[in-house]
């Protein structure tokens, strides 16, 4: 069996971690090097449901996307549920490792999961890497449909493929405009308006869109009729869980390591139901 500093070597070369945002907060969080692991857990985000889980599970290692402790703290005591995780992992023995930014800017990354999940071609990245020579790392990808379909279909079909939440899509635009290409970025997506409108796509899809920077975007949509595309923000990252633990079964079998890789299926996006508006557009 691998000890657990091989295996985050091997995931530190996916994603390695000076290629995450500045702000950013990735890597090892908690974990003995030289312990030894099995079974692998991946998850969107490290709360006490998935920690639970790989406990249940019998994992030595979680691999989240999502930081445990993203502006620092000054605690991990129980009484406070990050803290709480944090004990629960260390005396399950089960090491966190964090790969954020970096894997979404990754060669694949996180979009090019979300690409695939909607069975769309990738064209190129949305933002390139500028240090990336091949041109294929960055944030974001661009991507084309063969053939075209409306933002109507395009939205069924994200609702149909990716996991369920309580919000599915939300739409901006004209629902029967049509779609050739398209920009999709995993997570928060707003502030890569520019590159989106640069980009010359017919659709952008992507999560967390606010009210404000979507009216903007609107209102100036004259110059550019494009569609904006707005699903669960947990939703557009779960692809990657998929993609990574992928990655990880082929390292195993070419190392001979045999481990034991999980994607986890348990929803922690955090809205729970939706109620509709009586008469509101569908």
């Amino acid at each position: 069996m691998p000890r657990l500093s091989e295996v985050i070597a091997a995931l530190e070369n996916l994603w390695p971690a000076e290629r995450a945002e500045s702000w950013d907060a990735v890597g090892t969080v908690v974990g003995e090097p030289d312990q030894e692991v099995t079974r692998v857990l991946f998850a969107v985000d490290p709360v006490q449901e998935i920690v639970d889980e790989a406990v249940k599970l019998g994992a030595d290692l979680l691999v989240t996307h999502h930081p445990l402790y993203l502006r620092g703290t000054t605690t991990v005591a129980a009484s406070h549920f990050k803290g709480r995780v944090v004990h629960t992992l260390i005396k399950n023995d089960i090491a966190l490792h964090v790969a954020h930014t970096n894997a979404d800017s990754a060669d694949p990354g996180v979009s090019d999961a979300l690409a695939g999940a909607l069975d769309l071609r990738v064209v190129g990245p949305l933002v390139p890497d500028p240090t990336d020579s091949s041109g294929r790392r960055g944030l974001g990808r661009v991507c084309e449909l063969d053939p075209p379909m409306t933002v109507r279909e395009i939205a069924a079909r994200a609702a149909e493929r990716l996991p369920a939440t309580a919000q599915g899509i939300r739409v901006a635009g004209d629902p029967e405009a049509t779609v050739r290409t398209i920009a999709v970025s995993g997570g928060s997506g707003d502030s890569l308006f520019d590159q989106v409108r640069a980009a010359g796509v017919d659709a952008f899809l992507t999560a967390d869109l606010r009210h404000h920077p979507v009216s903007e975007f609107i209102a100036a949509r004259a110059h550019s009729p494009l569609a904006l595309l707005d699903a669960a923000h947990w939703a557009t990252e779960w692809p990657w869980c998929e993609l990574a633990a992928a990655q990880l079964d082929e390292i195993s079998d070419r190392h001979g390591w045999d481990l034991r890789v999980h994607v986890s299926r348990t929803v922690t996006d955090p809205w729970t139901s939706h109620s509709p508006s009586p008469g509101a557009p569908n």
